[in-house]
């Protein structure tokens, strides 16, 4: 039994070095790969927690002149809010099973070569909310602007993309907070944290209990993780049979 984070995790930009043309060089560009996964949402009576992902940004913060610097050779999209470029990393359709997206288990989102420099805001949009019970009774969720502006994730500090080197985000996905239960219900509010994998690590270990005179492992315990007096993280243990 050991006990794992909550994470719809995005495991974002992970940069590969790659050639580039048309007199681009190779420190201009980095090589993006978006990853998902989740870890167990703690409601017995929960089969699916689906949610469809239609798009997914990031807010740059570099020097690069992307209007020259986008072209068909980079597939490249810069859209721009309020004055701040954002570079389009999908616009893809992908419906997300968040049950199914545990222990390990990924879906890749996007694989693109973005520009070098920093990022502060990771954006994404989606639709179709519902959770589905065990029983087959569903319930379609409103999704508060997240298919207008986005899910907006601040990235702090900013995650720097250097040419040639690879760099990883990670989104984690509460997905215990984000679908609150209410009477007749479940209201949507997503609650997503980035946290930059270069400077992060993985914590595990045992809860247990002792039973008539037993050691035994113990399931859906709550576990949270404090720096200081601010609450970084929360999760709920798993049972592993050995």
């Amino acid at each position: 039994m050991k006990s794992n984070f909550f994470s719809i995790s995005i495991i974002v930009f992970s940069f590969l070095f790659i050639g580039c043309s048309n007199n681009e060089t190779a420190s201009d560009y980095g090589r993006l790969k978006v990853q998902l996964t989740d870890a167990p949402f703690p409601h017995d009576l929960v089969s699916e927690a689906n949610v469809t992902i239609f798009k997914v940004d990031a807010r740059y913060k570099g020097n690069m002149d992307l209007d020259t610097q986008a072209n068909d050779s980079t597939d490249v999209t810069v859209e721009t809010d309020k004055g701040k470029p954002f570079i389009v990393l999908m616009e893809n359709e992908v419906q997300v099973n968040l049950l199914e997206l545990t222990n390990g288990v990924t879906k890749t989102l996007v694989d693109i070569d973005v520009p070098v420099g920093s990022y502060d805001l990771i954006r994404v949009y989606v639709k179709g909310i519902n959770v589905v019970l065990t029983d087959g009774t569903t319930f379609n969720l409103d999704v508060p602007s997240g298919s207008q502006s986005g899910i907006k994730v601040f990235i702090k500090p900013e995650l720097m993309v250097n040419g040639g080197l690879s760099s990883d985000l990670l989104l984690d996905f509460d997905v215990s907070k984000s679908f609150v239960q209410k009477s007749g219900g479940f209201n949507f509010k997503p609650v997503i944290k980035a946290s930059n994998l270069s400077t992060a690590g993985t914590l595990m270990g045992t809860i247990t209990a002792v039973e008539q005179d037993t050691i035994v492992g113990v399931e859906g315990a709550q576990v949270a993780v404090f720096i200081a007096d601010t609450l970084n993280t929360t999760t709920f243990s798993e049972l592993w049979l050995y």
